[in-house]
């Protein structure tokens, strides 16, 4: 009763007593779960959210340089062989982990159940997302006679999908003990009033919190402190819809060693000036991601001494981080990005209502947003046919048919 008493009082200091209205008609197993999830809310930060969304976005004066980059082709053989003799030793030593980031469904590609379960029509029979990865990750394996911790980040909402379809595949052959799934956070949906919403299982409805989630995620999961035990230095960290994507690359662990930062990450060449690419940049002298709609027009079209863009290195989620990098991100707070969205809820009757038009705000932090606590950030330029063919549109670009054909291009021309 004390508890309840006082999540009453938590609701009435903050303009929920909807909330409250509900739990009135709620049984008692029902009413124990709506209070110890209203227990987890940070209800001064959700104020504080929706705030925001109310205020006009502040142009400061941002001082924006260009930032540099290693081309990956314009390497040579001997610089090519030291970067990646470094990368090599880190991971034969075991001191190498990776996370793929596999909270989301497939609801863009009209899939059912978690992204990493889609199967890509390659080569007549298809393969998995979570497949191809783990076949990325085996080929490294056997290379550097390890096995790669492998770190799998979920949602609440395919947790338990995620896992059953692992063991039902046996981890495509992956140890098992070395594939240690651990959940995002969340943070509840509001409306235009500041009002939490209720979900149709009677609870407050809430969404991942975003890639950036990932860093504090790590930690209160105990993946870090895993990692920690398992003597970890560095750690890959890639979304789970690239079917290129290279997870354990030696040149570009190399340069992160040789340029003695905390942080790497891989780019590639903007297609041209108005792609809808988040682009790397010095701003204020931090590394930054700076999004494509941030980036003014004329900046975008500049360029270099070369006739290349001068902003056109694309951030295409494929991210290097020291084990100390990753505690110190994740005991900052990163910016919260509002979306604003059409969203189902239950009314105060019980009654779904599905709204026609956008109803309430998502937030999200983004991971690149986390390179702004860093002085420094290795960069290695690679190339969209061997390293980016994202699936994420039913149709189009970035869809199945334009990465099955980018995949089978790439292991036609990398046959051994």
């Amino acid at each position: 009763m004390d508890k309840l008493q006082d999540v009453i009082e938590l609701l009435k200091e903050y303009n929920q007593e909807h909330i409250i209205r509900w739990m009135n008609t709620l049984d008692e197993e029902k009413k124990r779960e709506i209070i110890e999830q209203i227990k987890q809310i940070d209800f001064h930060q959700m104020t504080e959210l929706y705030d925001n969304t109310k205020k006009e976005v502040e142009i400061k004066e941002n001082k924006i340089e260009a930032i540099k980059y290693i081309d990956k082709e314009k390497l040579t053989v001997i610089e090519r062989k030291e970067l990646e003799g470094l990368g090599e030793q880190v991971i034969r030593k075991g001191e190498y982990a990776v996370v793929t980031m596999a909270g989301g469904q497939g609801t863009r590609l009209e899939h059912t159940g978690p992204k990493g379960t889609f199967k890509l029509d390659v080569y007549g029979k298809g393969k998995y997302l979570f497949e191809i990865l783990a076949e990325n990750l085996k080929e490294a394996n056997k290379n550097y006679g390890v096995t790669i911790p492998w770190y799998i980040m979920t949602s609440k909402e395919n947790n338990e999908a995620t896992y059953d379809f692992l063991e039902k595949n046996n981890y495509f052959g992956y140890e098992k003990e070395d594939v240690i799934l651990f959940e995002q956070g969340e943070l509840p949906l509001i409306n235009t009033e500041g009002k939490l919403l209720i979900n149709k299982n009677g609870l407050i409805k809430e969404a991942s919190d975003g890639n950036g989630g990932v860093f504090s995620s790590l930690r209160t999961s105990g993946a870090l402190s895993d990692m920690k035990e398992r003597g970890i230095k560095w750690i890959f960290i890639g979304g789970v819809d690239n079917v290129l994507l290279k997870m354990a690359d030696t040149t570009l662990l190399g340069l992160a060693i040789k340029e003695n930062v905390q942080i790497a990450s891989k780019s590639i060449v903007k297609a041209n000036p108005t792609e809808r690419v988040g682009v790397f940049c010095k701003m204020n002298g931090h590394p930054k991601v700076i999004e494509y709609s941030e980036l003014p027009e004329k900046m975008a079209e500049e360029v270099d001494n070369n006739g290349e863009l001068k902003y056109g290195e694309a951030h295409i989620m494929c991210n290097l981080f020291t084990i100390d990098a990753i505690e110190k991100i994740s005991k900052e707070p990163l910016i919260y990005h509002s979306a604003f969205k059409k969203n189902s809820y239950l009314d105060e009757n019980g009654k779904e209502v599905i709204p026609s038009e956008k109803n309430s705000y998502k937030f999200e932090a983004f991971i690149f947003d986390a390179f702004e606590f860093f002085d420094d950030i290795a960069i290695l330029r690679g190339k969209r046919e061997d390293d980016f063919a994202p699936v994420k549109n039913k149709e189009g670009v970035d869809s199945p048919k334009t990465a099955k054909e980018l995949y089978e291009k790439f292991w036609e021309r990398n046959k051994k």
